[in-house]
């Protein structure tokens, strides 16, 4: 019995050394991917997340949806240096089932970079880099070097004329990119300053693929990409100060995303302003004008909190005083309490649209048209019966926010329940004109089959045609980056459409991201 007592306590001390050691020694999936992620630059707008096994390779070879996202060039050149490095017979086994994050930084060349970081096996030596065999060292010029106080390697792709640069990092985590530039700063750069949090594991592991996006970084990148830092272009979404989470639903003729948008710490943002909200039907897109290049959609479910939301927001930042001195000279001139009456009919969508012939419309749903017509005319000049312009600047921005601070002293003319407001009186006619004849880009179907891949509710929608947006681009992208745009055989011109949308969940956003190819046009091929 004795023998027996000490051969069980032997037994569970054993079993529990055992599992001590084990655990100790295991590094949970979801921490791994956290250390990996914070080892990325801050300045990345957005890092995409996929696992190195051939089942991924698989689904995407032969897809035009990466091809024309990345860009022919470089995703043929990432793929030439996977088959090179991590995928030849060497060093297959220390990554192969790795993740690799391949995020995007903003650059000071008139290009974007790429970084590439995954982490090696336990059993992995840097110095394996330096001899590889076979295939790899007739195509590879490996050289040791020293980036900053870190271990580096500089390898010349014979195949591609072109430098990679490896950098080797704590936990053997590695980062590697085309930009000698990218990689300094990735060298120096404060781990603790990435705030991108990974998604849950069991999420990260049931998705084929992940995205994470640094809203706040988007203005920078906007900024190398057109000459006019001051664009409108999805403005609202570029200072959103959030990051997101989402994964990849994979469909053949798109790429879809959702997961969920959250706030960095304490900042705020007029979008903010819509977490108050609850998502709605999306309606108004049905009378956007078929040469919509881009627009920015709102909608809201208390019309009342939202505009007393508006103006606590608009006294935090500083504009309060100047709307109530507004407001005032209204009422002394015109003998009315705007801010109430206008709140009384909100609707609960407004959207503003710019067209491919430069036209810019503020599109405003409405509870009653007919009652709305003589509170415009008390504050409006008419040209026409139906046609006036705003005797006060601003009223739009603060009526309704800083999405509509382009129309500072419009013209507008008031369609069934829509008021509709433009820089001019021919764009007006434009607009007229559509509404009149139906000229809807909802009427198109390529719009409705790009529509149907979207939610049918949420509260704020970003939406950019590819082919109306060309006129646009042309203009304000700086060269290097619309030649790209419109002579490249893969890129994202060969896009239909794309879409971001937040609808408010427990004070997040619930995001979805979606950008589907065109369908190719059958008269132009030949028999």
């Amino acid at each position: 019995m004795k023998r027996l007592i000490a051969t069980t306590i032997f037994l569970i001390i054993a079993t529990v050394l055992v599992t001590v050691l084990y655990f100790k020694n295991l590094s949970p999936p979801g921490v791994r991917t956290g250390e990996v992620m914070h080892s990325i630059p801050a300045n990345a707008v957005a890092i995409f997340e996929f696992n190195n096994e051939k089942g991924f390779y698989d689904i995407f070879n032969g897809s035009a949806l990466l091809k024309n996202f990345v860009g022919e060039e470089k995703l043929s050149d990432l793929d030439t240096l996977r088959k090179l490095l991590i995928a030849s017979p060497q060093l297959n086994q220390f990554f192969d089932g790795q993740n690799i994050f391949v995020s995007l930084h903003p650059a000071n060349n008139e290009d974007i970079n790429l970084l590439i970081t995954a982490r090696a096996s336990k059993t992995f030596n840097a110095a394996m880099f330096t001899t590889l065999t076979g295939a790899a060292k007739s195509a590879l010029q490996i050289a040791p070097m020293q980036i900053a106080a870190s271990q580096g390697y500089n390898i010349f792709i014979k195949q591609l004329d072109k430098h990679f640069y490896i950098l080797k990092k704590g936990g053997n985590i590695f980062s590697g990119s085309f930009s000698k530039d990218l990689i300094d700063h990735s060298a120096i750069e404060d781990k603790n300053k990435n705030n991108f949090v990974p998604l849950p594991e069991q999420q990260n592991a049931n998705s084929l693929a992940e995205l994470y996006v640094n809203y706040s970084q988007f203005d920078p990148l906007f900024n190398q990409l057109f000459f006019n830092k001051n664009t409108d272009i999805f403005k609202s979404f570029r200072l959103l100060p959030a990051f997101g989470a989402l994964t990849l639903n994979y469909k053949s003729d798109a790429l879809m995303f959702n997961g969920f948008s959250k706030q960095q710490g304490n900042a705020t943002s007029y979008l903010n302003l819509f977490l108050a909200q609850q998502p709605i039907v999306n309606h108004l897109k049905d009378i956007f004008p078929s040469t919509t290049a881009y627009s920015t959609s709102f909608a809201i479910s208390d019309a009342v909190k939202f505009t007393s939301d508006l103006a606590n927001w608009q006294n935090k930042a500083g504009v309060g005083a100047e709307r109530d001195k507004l407001l005032a000279d209204v009422k002394a001139n015109a003998g009315l309490f705007l801010q109430p009456e206008f709140d009384n009919l909100l609707g609960n969508e407004f959207a503003v649209v710019t067209t491919r012939y430069f036209e810019k419309f503020a599109i405003i749903s409405v509870k009653d048209g007919t009652k709305l017509l003589p509170l415009m005319m008390n504050i409006s000049n008419m040209v026409t019966d139906k046609v006036g312009q705003f005797n006060y600047e601003k009223l739009p921005f603060f009526l309704l926010g800083d999405a509509f601070s382009i129309f500072r002293k419009p013209y507008f003319i008031i369609l069934d329940n829509y008021l509709v407001l433009a820089a001019s009186v021919s764009e007006l006619e434009s607009y007229y004109d559509t509404y009149i004849n139906r000229k809807f880009i909802g009427k198109t179907d390529q719009f409705t089959r790009f529509d149907n891949l979207l939610a049918e509710r949420s509260n704020v929608a970003f939406f950019v045609h590819f082919k109306n947006m060309q006129p646009i681009l042309k203009r304000d992208l700086k060269p290097a980056f619309f030649d790209d745009f419109e002579n490249s055989r893969y890129g994202w011109k060969n896009y239909y459409a794309a879409a971001y949308q937040l609808a408010t969940s427990d004070k997040e956003f619930y995001t979805n991201f979606c950008m589907q190819l065109s369908i190719p046009d059958s008269s132009a091929i030949k028999n």
